[in-house]
């Protein structure tokens, strides 16, 4: 039986690069781990908008992703498959763009959740494209990040449609 690369640990320094990548050990989740790992980030997402600012949680997913994609890089030449499933950074730097961009209100965040998974697992256009043709930690980062970014336009554009319907617009208030 292979021992699992996620399982073992050479040191404390690996077992934090481990950690870091797999979200506290979320993306080890038997099922659906980049959802489990998307709603591991959404608590993190809510208090950083809600009690220090959107921007900083705009540009703390940026600096995650650029970590990331050094720990990866060096991973994948260590022999790590290419974006294996149990790395699940990139979903919580994604949703937190999401998050940015929308709000850190209860529909907000529903709203963030919702379209951000909807947008990484059907990855249209170029979002399917970088996760195809971008090898590296880029590759594992960069679809999620546009993503993120993607479901945060139709999130505001959602949000702009129904603060036109004022039957709606208590969906707002939460």
């Amino acid at each position: 039986m292979r021992t699992h690369f996620f399982n073992t640990f050479s040191n404390s320094r690996d077992f934090c690069k481990k950690c870091f990548l797999t979200l506290f050990f979320s993306g080890l989740s038997p099922k659906a781990p980049g959802t489990f790992g998307t709603l591991v980030a959404l608590p993190f997402a809510w208090a950083i908008s809600h009690y220090i600012a959107p921007s900083t949680l705009l540009l703390l997913a940026l600096l995650i992703s650029v970590i990331a994609v050094k720990v990866i890089n060096d991973y994948e030449k260590e022999g790590m498959e290419h974006d294996c499933s149990e790395i699940v950074i990139d979903e919580l730097a994604g949703v937190w763009i999401s998050v940015a961009m929308i709000g850190s209100h209860l529909f907000g965040i529903a709203l963030s959740f919702v379209l951000f998974r909807l947008f990484d697992i059907w990855k249209p256009s170029v979002i399917g494209r970088i996760d195809r043709e971008v090898k590296g930690g880029w590759g594992v980062m960069g679809d999620d990040l546009l993503a993120g970014f993607f479901a945060g336009l139709l999130g505001l554009m959602i949000i702009g449609g129904i603060q036109r319907i004022e039957s709606l617009a208590f969906l707002l208030e939460f």
